[in-house]
């Protein structure tokens, strides 16, 4: 089995912990990548591997992605700090794709890339012909949820196969016992799709966007006007079966479910012998992919010391959370984690990337939403550490060099503040 390392590749030395060897490796960290900035935040916050896709056919046409001169560079930076980057490949291509799919797999394998990804048998045929040399990883749209059909890919090359979302505990255990010689990957964070693995008809449906070409328009996401419904089934009178009820003008959280949590079960995870746990989100922001990547590497860091702060990861994920967090199929009835907890209170958006330094103490920073000098802002530095900087601990100035009281989003800004922690590529909240 393939695992990560048993510390983030930005902790400090004083941070390692030497393994031992009666404590199960830790999975690898994976990361999505949607262009170079999130494949960045990904890398600082010490993602194991990242994913991303080209330009090409990939499951998220949403995303920017990767040109074809872009790819060599991202797999070199992750290379740089001993991560990998596996190339996406998992769309279901109709006949006419298939050129477009020869040159993606040329493109990865000339780039450098650690695997592919891919979910159609034709893809995995094709990348074992055109680019041998390439570890073929199996994505979670190929509905793996028994060993046999792990036992398949593994004839067609595979490696390493992600399970089916729709997966159980039980099942995720009995699938890893089944098959000692392949390695497993779990998603544990984001979007859960109400489709099976994602093989979704309604974008296709509504708006002539397939959603296993990646172009899902997320219509169970979408406002929809309506009204309260309860729909009974015949042989159980007397039990609503499904309720929808209007909230507003539009209705939506009847086709949108909650988001995946399993931050809780990182150790479960380990002690099963997942090789890797996935995060969702290669449209999401870079101040999403800096938050999650490292909720998740400071648990599985925290194993290694012993300690294991649920509530910490919980609170820090709740702060990105656009839908309540769940369990997801993972435990029966898809357990809501965010009952309790006060959610309103994590609600610091990220106002800037912190770019490069500018001498003296300042710092060029990007800045992605309304920042006000008079609040408090967060800085996010890497192992969940979250000082907290108050006015008169620094200074913002505008492109011009003046000292200013906000910057607004789309501004290149300049930050004067001399605490110890900042460093390129480090995100802010406020």
């Amino acid at each position: 089995m393939t695992t990560g390392s048993t510390s983030s590749p930005h902790a400090s030395p004083q941070d390692a912990v030497p393994p031992d060897p009666a404590r199960p490796a830790l999975p690898e960290l994976l990361a999505p990548a949607g262009d170079m900035e999130k494949l960045d935040a990904a890398l600082r916050y010490g993602a194991n591997a990242v994913y991303l896709g080209g330009r090409g056919p990939n499951l998220r046409a949403g995303a920017q992605g990767f040109a074809p001169d872009e790819l060599p560079e991202a797999a070199r930076r992750a290379h740089a700090v001993g991560a990998r980057a596996y190339y996406c490949l998992n769309s279901l291509p109709h006949q006419r794709h298939l050129r477009d799919v020869e040159a993606a797999i040329d493109e990865a394998d000339a780039a450098g890339m650690d695997a592919l990804i891919v979910a159609d048998p034709g893809v995995a045929r094709m990348a074992r012909r055109r680019a041998p040399r390439l570890p073929l990883h199996v994505s979670t749209q190929a509905n793996t949820a028994n060993g046999e059909a792990a036992l398949f890919w593994q004839d067609m090359g595979a490696v390493r196969v992600n399970m089916a979302r729709e997966l159980d505990m039980s099942g995720i255990r009995e699938l890893v016992r089944a098959c000692p010689g392949l390695e497993f990957e779990a998603f544990v964070h984001g979007a859960v799709c109400l489709a099976v693995s994602g093989h979704c008809l309604l974008s296709a449906w509504m708006n002539n966007r397939p959603a296993n070409l990646g172009q899902c328009t997320h219509p169970c996401r979408f406002e929809y006007l309506g009204m309260a419904l309860a729909v009974e089934e015949k042989t159980r009178p007397g039990e609503v079966a499904w309720e929808a009820v209007q909230d507003g003008p539009f209705h939506s959280s009847f086709w949108a479910p909650n988001d995946l949590c399993l931050v809780k079960y990182v150790r479960w995870f380990a002690a099963v012998g997942v090789a890797s746990l996935k995060i969702e989100g290669r449209v999401k922001s870079a101040g999403y992919v800096a938050q999650v990547t490292d909720a998740y590497r400071t648990a599985l860091d925290d194993l290694t010391r012993r300690t294991f702060r649920h509530e910490d990861y919980l609170y820090e994920l709740l702060n990105t959370a656009s839908r309540p967090l769940s369990t997801g199929f993972f435990l029966p009835g898809g357990r809501r984690l965010n009952r309790g907890l006060p959610h309103d209170a994590m609600r610091r958006p990220v106002v800037a990337r912190i770019e490069q330094p500018s001498g003296d103490g300042a710092w060029r920073v990007s800045v992605r939403a309304p920042w006000r000098a008079a609040r408090p802002m967060e800085l996010l530095l890497p192992g969940l550490h979250r000082p907290e900087l108050y006015p008169g601990d620094f200074r913002l100035e505008n492109h011009k060099g003046e000292t200013v009281d906000q910057l607004h989003p789309g501004m290149a800004g300049v930050l004067h503040c001399a605490h110890e922690g900042l460093a390129t590529g480090l995100f802010i909240r406020a």
